[in-house]
């Protein structure tokens, strides 16, 4: 329940609607203040157009771990995949098509690794990770999606159970067992995979960061603008550098 109420309280709009909801109730006694408040609210909501410092934060997330070498795959015994990548079951059951949202590569480049590493196991970790489940987890789409991809089914795993990182870290390493310490690459997004690493490695497994679906280049021109997507950013780095302070004053 808390890591979902942090989804809530990382977004920048959340803020700037208590913001302007004080800022009305101060408007019949503090109208002068109020106003200021008003367009100090407005002022900031403009800034936050710009996507050189959401991106700043992203960027040093995802450049903490390089993408392993193609040689380096073989070495390892298989792929744990982190759920974050398909969007609300309620499109599959309407349309019959996984509908896979920006994190896609979390689920297309294992496919690709299956097929060129023969001796590359797969194990998905994926529940129902909304406020409100839906009684769908995340497992039961991927399972359908390696289907449509051609994965021999036979060398994936499906965990869907977990609703947060650290149970996918927890339900992982219980599922596995002793195998859990054998060489496995953890595959996330790269802004993830800080956090991910973290709680796996706490509980004893071994793995490799494989990063995937940076959102962010070598550098962010300062003119580069938009409203919607620096938002949706904004959210991105503030919940992970917050589920990150979290997880470690708890670990």
């Amino acid at each position: 329940m808390f890591s979902k109420l942090l989804s809530a309280i990382s977004q920048p709009l959340f803020w700037l609607a208590l913001w302007w909801g004080v800022a009305l109730l101060m408007l019949s006694r503090w109208q002068r203040a109020a106003v200021g408040l008003l367009w100090l609210g407005l002022g900031v909501l403009g800034f936050l157009g710009f996507e050189a410092m959401p991106n700043a934060l992203l960027r040093s997330l995802e450049n903490r771990y390089p993408v392993p070498s193609a040689a380096s795959v073989s070495r390892h015994v298989g792929v744990v995949v982190l759920g974050g990548a398909i969007q609300h079951p309620g499109s599959y059951q309407a349309h019959a098509q996984v509908p896979l949202g920006e994190s896609a590569e979390r689920m297309t480049v294992p496919v690709g690794m299956l097929r060129q590493h023969p001796n590359l196991a797969l194990v998905f970790s994926g529940g129902d990770g909304r406020l409100l489940a839906t009684g769908v987890p995340e497992a039961d789409l991927a399972k359908v999606f390696y289907q449509e991809q051609d994965v021999d089914m036979s060398r994936v795993t499906l965990e869907g159970g977990s609703r947060t990182t650290r149970e996918n870290a927890r339900q992982v390493a219980a599922l596995l067992g002793p195998r859990c310490q054998e060489p496995w690459l953890l595959v996330t997004s790269a802004w993830h995979m800080p956090r991910a690493m973290a709680e796996f490695e706490s509980v004893g497994c071994r793995v490799t960061a494989y990063p995937v679906d940076f959102r962010t280049g070598d550098a962010t021109p300062l003119t580069e603008y938009s409203m919607a997507q620096s938002l949706l950013r904004w959210q991105t780095a503030l919940h992970e550098w917050l589920g990150m302070t979290v997880y470690g004053w708890t670990r």
